[in-house]
């Protein structure tokens, strides 16, 4: 009797289904390290990592073309790979729009939207402008005396400098742009004074400012945030807010990518994702699958128009 409790006990883990290996992940970053796609894109891992919800992920940076030349890359080398991600978000949209891209969103597949972050002005601490007020009477005096640096053209950060000066009366074909192909290399021309004025997501400057080392004149929510004033509150009808998200590679299946979107899903409930939110002052503006993909078509539009405006499309 024991023989056969003993061969049917065999039998049904023999039968039983395996457990499930966590994924190993491999995470296109489409910039170069210290901006705000690495920062989201490394501070997810960490939260899959630390829930064990994957086994590994596996890093790659490609900066330049607003994200364009990594999309690219993950169009042409990812196809049908369940496991391989890709980070993006609004820059990687007017960068599309503005540089007339042969690889576009609607190539990969989308997975989730995960945060929305408001922009900060800055300028570095020895800069003689004070506020926004100082600021704007150069701009209006001598526009191409201003230089804005900040990430790809197209993106977020240029759309902005664009619209701030729409709003104070300054054609914004005028505005002196300086793109770079990470938020290392701006906080970098920032410090040492290359540009005029910096402009990126709160959470890329918020070390600097704390630390004294830059000054933060404005930032794009209706009201003031973290003791910093608003564009609003100074008298520049501006609001502008860049969000970020995950896709997955080109041609995986519905029950691949729903895998995908859980997965990123569950991440985003961990204590280390929540902190990763308090501490960079990120908003979680989760939306999954088919209406993430409905969001990315109607924010194609819409900032297509704002580029359109603002005459940045050649």
């Amino acid at each position: 009797m024991k023989k056969l409790a003993a061969l049917l006990f065999s039998l049904l883990a023999l039968l039983a289904p395996p457990a499930l290996a966590q994924p190993s992940l491999k995470m296109m970053i489409p910039a170069n390290p210290g901006g705000g796609w690495d920062q989201t894109g490394r501070s997810l891992a960490a939260a899959m990592q630390s829930a064990k919800l994957v086994s590994s992920v596996q890093f790659d940076n490609k900066g330049g073309a607003a994200g364009i030349i990594g999309l690219a890359q993950f169009v042409n080398a990812a196809k049908g790979d369940p496991n391989a991600v890709m980070i993006g978000g609004m820059v990687m949209v007017g960068g599309i729009i503005l540089g007339k891209s042969q690889v576009n969103l609607s190539q990969v597949t989308p997975i989730a939207r995960l945060t929305s972050e408001w922009e900060v002005i800055v300028v570095p601490a020895n800069s003689p402008f004070k506020s926004m007020a100082d600021l704007v009477k150069t701009l209006k005096e001598n526009p191409g005396k201003v230089s804005w640096g900040g990430g790809s053209a197209g993106g977020t950060d240029h759309i902005l400098a664009g619209l701030i000066a729409k709003a104070v009366g300054v054609d914004a074909v005028k505005v002196n742009y300086v793109p770079y192909k990470g938020g290392g290399e701006a906080v970098a021309a920032i410090l040492g004074s290359h540009v005029t004025v910096g402009i990126s997501g709160i959470g890329e400057f918020a070390e600097q400012v704390k630390a004294g080392k830059m000054r933060a004149l404005a930032q794009s929510s209706p009201a003031r945030l973290d003791g910093i004033p608003s564009l609003k509150e100074q008298g520049i009808d501006v609001e502008l807010g860049n969000w970020r998200g995950i896709f997955g590679a080109p041609g995986i299946t519905p029950q691949q990518r729903d895998a995908l979107v859980k997965l990123v899903k569950d991440a985003t409930e961990t204590p280390a994702w929540k902190a990763t939110l308090e501490k960079l002052g990120w908003t979680p503006v989760f939306l999954g699958g088919d209406d993430y993909k409905k969001f990315i078509d109607e924010d194609t539009k819409r900032v297509s128009a704002i580029i359109e405006s603002l005459g940045l499309k050649k």
